[in-house]
């Protein structure tokens, strides 16, 4: 076997440590493929969680903002639309809890190998990923069930997937980043995902916001992504708020940069911190 010999050089230029993040790339295979099998390891009914939870949200959500508080979904029958924003903030969540432990939970690899870190949060946001594609499982479900067949929009759903995997890998490159200095990090973290659920349109569509309302509504970056995918996903008469979307994706492309920045800033720490 032909063993390629790493130097590393002081002062390795960033170009040089993208280079490195090709060459490591079997790594990030190997990382992500790890973490999905460890993630439902010795459950009863192993994958079938990532069904079972976005599912019985669904459920809840409808039973309270569709059944009893009445909230219009437009053509759409109620679950589907809190289901098309449930893939992309299940994704975001999932992915933030991932990243944001998941330097500390390799710790041994970080202390005693070189690689680029930014191998390790960004392997574990692929894990969320594969959840995100098994509970589209259920969205196809919901549609063969209520007989909804979407338009054309169908076509621009990637788009809207791309503008949440930027969301997720920057908010999760700065929290991962933040856990490993202050590991109160570790504790804050499951409070954003839990509040982030509530002050975001998943049980409910945005268009019930307030007109004047609406533009401050859209700081939340996920409000952006989930109006993408429900105008994606629902067709019909889902509008996009255009003024609040390009607020939402001028905020993801700023934490997708600044994260990465930060990460890299903080990257040279890591192994006598950690």
């Amino acid at each position: 076997m032909n063993n390629k010999e790493l130097i590393i050089e002081a002062g390795r230029t960033e170009n040089q440590y993208w280079k490195d993040l090709w060459k490591y790339r079997e790594l990030f295979y190997f990382l992500a493929w790890r973490d999905i099998l460890v993630r439902y390891k010795q459950t009863v009914i192993g994958f079938a969680w990532a069904l079972i939870r976005p599912f019985l949200t669904m459920v809840v959500f409808t039973i309270v903002f569709g059944n009893i508080a009445k909230l219009p979904s437009g053509n759409a029958p109620y679950p589907i639309l809190v289901f098309s924003a449930l893939l992309p903030w299940q994704f975001f969540s999932g992915a933030l809890s991932e990243c944001s432990n998941s330097l500390i939970a390799n710790a041994n690899l970080i202390s005693k190998v070189y690689f680029p870190r930014l191998i390790v949060p960004t392997s574990a946001v692929i894990v969320s990923f594969v959840d995100f594609m098994i509970s589209g499982m259920i969205l196809l479900a919901l549609m063969a069930w209520y007989n909804f067949v979407p338009d054309w929009r169908i076509l621009t759903l990637p788009l809207f997937i791309l503008i949440a995997f930027a969301a997720s890998i920057g908010a999760g490159l700065w929290l991962a980043a933040l856990n490993v200095e202050y590991r109160d990090f570790r504790y804050i973290v499951p409070f954003i995902v839990q509040f982030g659920l509530y002050i975001s349109p998943v049980g409910f569509s945005s268009s019930v916001v307030p007109e004047q309302w609406r533009l401050l509504y859209s700081i939340n970056p996920m409000v952006g992504v989930i109006d993408g995918f429900r105008w994606a996903i629902l067709g019909g008469d889902a509008t996009i708020y255009l003024p609040g979307f390009a607020l939402s994706v001028g905020l993801v492309t700023l934490v997708f940069f600044s994260g990465i920045w930060y990460f890299r800033k903080m990257e040279r720490k890591f192994a006598d911190v950690i």
